[in-house]
């Protein structure tokens, strides 16, 4: 009841002020000299703090909604999935010096193998127009006199349900970065006391950076399929800012000839 009576109130108020501005303006253009400088006076005032809520609230407002699950999908689909760090945030957003195995949040690690690390990363919040996913994943190299830079996704259990060697398993990836690179995909898929693996190299140069991976050239056990895992492999990332703006995954069954 007091929520509502407070609502009430707001409105009330908020009606009164516009109407008594509303009156200001229309008699304005009569007003003498010394009542129009009050007037504006006020007017600069209530202003200065209408700029700054309009200008919050646009920004807010253009940016992706937190938990957003919007992903783009290819006809028959039948899995979809984003990753947490892209999707919601993370209790601890950043890290320096981070150690040859990070545990960034729940199902997402960074390996490395330098000796001194000057690597950072940060969730970051997407707010450009294009930008679907609500967070986008950062990493600052500096020297890095390492062989190798990975970030591992933990696929969840819905992924390995059901998975047949008839399934064509795809990544998309909004990337940016500060000079060329490239980077790897390799999934990781295991099954019994094995582990197959099939490697891809994201096609930075394209429009659309995604690929595919047609488990009918794998030779998994169907019914013994456990987990999923897919290593993000950074060649030669020296002195470069790498941003994954947005990673999905999602799975569908290859069309039958």
């Amino acid at each position: 009841m007091a929520g509502q009576m407070s609502g009430f109130v707001d409105r009330f108020l908020h009606k009164r002020a516009l109407r008594r501005w509303g009156v200001a303006a229309d008699r304005a253009p009569a007003t003498d000299l010394e009542g129009l400088r009050s007037l504006r006076a006020r007017a600069r005032a209530l202003r200065r703090n209408l700029d700054r809520v309009i200008h919050e609230a646009e920004h807010r407002l253009a940016m992706p909604v937190i938990g957003s699950n919007i992903i783009r999908k290819q006809r028959g689909t039948d899995w979809a999935w984003r990753p947490e760090l892209w999707k919601g945030s993370i209790p601890v957003p950043g890290m320096a010096s981070v150690p040859g195995r990070a545990l960034i949040y729940d199902g997402a690690t960074i390996f490395h193998d330098c000796r001194h690390s000057e690597l950072t990363v940060r969730q970051i919040r997407n707010t450009r127009d294009v930008d679907i996913a609500p967070f986008g994943f950062r990493m600052d190299v500096f020297r890095f006199d390492g062989s190798f830079l990975s970030l591992v996704v933990e696929l969840p259990e819905d992924a390995a349900r059901g998975l047949k060697q008839k399934h064509i398993i795809r990544m998309d990836v909004i990337v940016e970065m500060e000079k060329p690179l490239e980077i790897f995909a390799r999934l990781n898929i295991k099954h019994g006391p094995n582990v197959e693996q099939i490697v891809r190299e994201l096609p930075l140069n394209e429009e659309e950076v995604m690929v595919e991976f047609d488990l009918a050239y794998s030779k998994i056990n169907e019914k013994r399929v456990e987990r999923l895992w897919v290593d993000l492999i950074f060649e030669g990332p020296e002195m470069n800012q790498i941003i994954l703006r947005d990673v999905t995954f999602s799975r569908r069954p290859r069309a039958e000839l």
